[in-house]
């Protein structure tokens, strides 16, 4: 290999790291934000339904956390994809230890614990929902935005799923 072929080379490696770089830089912070709030989101709704796969008794309540196991896991995988593309690093891992909702629901078994991850279910969706909907209407990337977009009517069906929860144990 001639000098002159190293040299260009090395300049096209420069120049695709470069883009690659200007890339990653152009998600905005909030729009980082968001993608790092959403993953730690999905991956704890996943972990609560998974929890609630197992200690729950009613089986709505059941039902209800395999939607959610298989919704935010998906879900999380679309954001890793995403990640991928933007430059944006998300976390691969929650501690469960140091999560109270997660600690608590942990020590709940029978119907103590269908009211609480029903209760809580519906909050954290709640919360879900302003902050996707704020993202899908005046995030800065475009992609970013089209994931909060697409995301937010999986969230109202997670919502209601958890009311028709909540109604359901105070007919009971």
């Amino acid at each position: 290999m001639d000098i002159r072929t190293i040299v260009l080379s090395a300049g096209c490696l420069t120049m695709l790291t470069a883009a690659g770089f200007a890339r990653a830089r152009s998600v905005e912070s909030p729009d980082r934000q968001f993608m790092i709030t959403a993953a730690k989101a999905d991956m704890t709704e996943a972990h609560q339904g998974q929890l609630a796969e197992g200690q729950a008794t009613r089986t709505d309540v059941k039902d209800l956390a395999k939607t959610l196991v298989q919704d935010h896991t998906e879900s999380y995988q679309e954001l890793t994809e995403l990640s991928a593309k933007t430059g944006v690093s998300i976390p691969k891992g929650i501690d469960s230890a140091k999560d109270p909702t997660l600690r608590q629901l942990a020590h709940l078994k029978g119907p103590n614990f269908d009211k609480q991850f029903t209760r809580d279910e519906i909050s954290s969706h709640r919360q879900a929902i302003a902050v996707f909907k704020r993202e899908a209407a005046h995030g800065r990337d475009e992609a970013v935005k089209a994931y909060a977009a697409k995301m937010v009517p999986v969230l109202e069906k997670h919502l209601h799923l958890a009311e028709e929860c909540a109604k359901s144990a105070k007919h009971t």
